[in-house]
């Protein structure tokens, strides 16, 4: 896995985007939810030609979902 450093721009962007438009919470939360419905259509989809690039967007978007909102890592 790659880790790329924001600049401090785009830094400044997600923080703004985050505490001026959205809720963390309701972001990972909707995340979530696209997520499901990525992998329902996927599982009944029967082309999976592109089954590398849903998998990838799969695991970025609970990725994206945990960082804003740490739900898996609770105890």
């Amino acid at each position: 896995m790659s880790t790329n450093t924001l600049s401090k721009e785009a830094e400044i962007r997600l923080l703004d985007f985050f505490n001026d438009r959205i809720d963390p919470m309701s972001m990972a939360k909707a995340l979530r939810m696209v997520n499901f419905n990525l992998a329902l259509n996927a599982m009944n989809d029967q082309n999976f030609t592109t089954e590398k690039a849903l998998r990838d967007c799969f695991i970025w978007l609970n990725e994206l979902a945990e960082t804003l909102n740490p739900y898996l890592d609770l105890e």
